[in-house]
């Protein structure tokens, strides 16, 4: 069968050249990457969006948990006050604080001390360039 060109035109029956296969594959390929890209960028302003309002509450409940400690401080100061004089009553009162803030901050330095980041995947990507060369296995 030919054109009004005089070129040959492939038949419908005919199979595609491996060319045109693997231009049609690179082709479905960049639509999938692009619209996987949408996809991310979509879910990580949704996931960004949410974390912005929680971070904000969590905010918030920071500063009520610090006026409940502070009025509930005061409220402890009065009380021992009434048998102990208001001035000792403050320095006891101090006193619990400051061993509550030693005691958190031993606990958090332990707990910093302690993370070890991410080894497994620093060991991964280490392994990538060798893996890129063939050379996975070898040591």
């Amino acid at each position: 069968m030919t054109s009004p060109a005089g070129a040959a035109t492939p038949t419908p029956d005919s199979q595609p050249s491996v060319g045109e296969a693997f231009s049609g594959v690179a082709a479905d390929l960049s639509t999938l990457m692009r619209q996987e890209v949408q996809l991310a960028k979509a879910e990580l302003r949704q996931s960004a969006t949410r974390a912005g309002k929680g971070t904000g509450m969590l905010a918030g409940a920071g500063v009520a948990s610090h006026m409940v400690l502070l009025f509930v401080s005061v409220a402890a100061w009065w009380g021992i006050g009434d048998s102990t004089g208001h001035g000792w009553s403050a320095l006891i009162v101090g006193a619990v604080w400051l061993i509550i803030a030693i005691i958190l901050g031993l606990v958090g330095r332990r707990e910093i001390t302690a993370v070890s980041g991410t080894p497994q995947t620093v060991q991964t990507v280490k392994r990538i360039p060798d893996a890129v060369k063939g050379n996975e296995g070898r040591p």
